[in-house]
């Protein structure tokens, strides 16, 4: 018997749909939660429609410096990619999401949750899995897996028969789908759905198209400490001020687009464009002053396990005692991940140009062509010897 339910609102058509949904099938006080992690829409239209449909508990929490500095900077520090190209920014989001969303629960006294992910896609499974490691006894609604609204129309013909407000613009069939927070902007559906056809330019809204980006590089540094940034151009900022930081110079020179086709962990392959401006710069910094920090072993571990990582949190499994094991690992590769780099962002690129640190491995009396140094080139024979033996076995 549900009694108290908190949902994860937007304040858009379907979760307002949905929130009426649960009234009338659960006719139990729901509350609203929303929360603000960069994506840049207005939020106080989302307090008065929740007001609106009757809900006297609204929450609309702004999290964008914990979504930076507890999400997004941890996973950066594996340079995580999924399928080698996709920055995670949706999915890195969603566990912050339902980890405060279970809060606001035992806050208030509610004992179940509810999600407008649908029953095709990922969310559904990160919402669900991030809800159930944070209380195993919650009671998980997904109204897409159980009303029988299947098609926009039957939504907004749900919307107009209990009067729910439906801005003019939002009345027909958008042309893509899309989702937003300060790390990225992914689309996808409708227009996009066939993987040959370009997207079209519309689609983009955070980074200019390369043939209106600005023609002379612009030139930035960045400085980590311990594996994250902690200034830009010198200026110290909060965590979620350098990624803002970031955008914006990257959007202006259109970097960060990537146009991929992923495997679905529901089984199922999407086509979507993502926007990742300000964490492309910072994937290539991070790389850059790894480079002179870490010594081989490290940095080849990482490159091994770090795949696994991003299936992890595809996943859904952020809170799993897997991803905690593994971020213990490469938060100790970053204790000597300091220092500086320089970089040129130009039409699309983004170009490593120096990097320095006082903990750095790269010694110039032992790489140059100049002079001897500590290394004696004969040794070399040797090692090149032991080396070739099990080649010289297979003649």
């Amino acid at each position: 018997m549900v009694k108290k339910i908190v949902l994860a609102y937007s304040g858009g058509l379907d979760t307002s749909v949905i929130l009426k949904w649960l009234q009338l099938k659960y006719n139990c006080p729901v509350a609203t939660f929303t929360a603000d992690l960069g994506q840049g829409d207005e939020l106080e239209p989302i307090k008065e429609k929740a007001e609106s449909l009757g809900v006297k508990e609204i929450f609309i929490e702004n999290l964008q410096e914990e979504f930076v500095k507890n999400y997004v900077f941890p996973m950066f520090r594996a340079n995580t990619l999924y399928e080698g190209s996709y920055l995670l920014g949706t999915a890195i989001a969603r566990p912050l999401i339902a980890k405060r969303q279970i809060e606001i629960a035992k806050e208030i006294g509610a004992d179940s949750v509810a999600h407008g992910a649908t029953g095709k896609g990922n969310d559904q499974v990160r919402f669900e899995l991030g809800y159930y490691a944070n209380d195993s006894s919650i009671i998980v609604i997904a109204p897409w897996r159980e009303w029988d609204l299947s098609s926009r129309k039957e939504l907004v013909n749900f919307a107009q028969k209990y009067q729910i407000p439906i801005p003019k613009d939002k009345k027909g069939e958008p042309p893509f789908s899309t989702d937003a927070n300060l790390l990225h902007t992914s689309s996808e559906g409708k227009v996009l759905e066939d993987p040959w056809l370009e997207a079209p330019e519309y689609v983009y809204n955070r980074t200019t198209s390369l043939l209106d980006a600005p023609d002379k590089p612009e030139e930035i540094n960045i400085i980590f400490e311990n594996g994250d940034p902690i200034a830009v151009n010198n200026k110290k900022m909060k965590a979620h001020e350098i990624l803002t930081s970031l955008n914006n110079i990257a959007g202006k020179h259109g970097v960060g687009r990537i146009d991929i086709v992923e495997n679905r962990l529901v089984g199922m392959k999407s086509r979507g464009v993502y926007e990742t401006p300000g964490g492309t710069i910072l994937l290539h910094a991070h790389r850059a002053i790894e480079s002179i920090t870490l010594d081989r072993g490290e940095a080849h571990l990482k490159d091994e396990i770090m795949p696994k990582y991003a299936e992890i949190i595809y996943n859904g499994l952020w809170f799993s005692s897997e991803r905690e094991s593994m971020q213990k690992i490469i938060d100790k590769t970053q204790v000597n991940v300091s220092g500086e780099v320089c970089l040129k962002i130009y039409k699309g690129n983004v170009i490593v140009c120096g990097r320095k640190s006082k903990n750095s491995l790269y010694d110039t009396s032992l790489v140059s062509f100049d002079e001897e140094g500590q290394f004696n080139q004969k040794d070399a024979e040797g090692f090149i010897k032991i080396l070739s033996l099990r080649l010289k076995k297979r003649k």
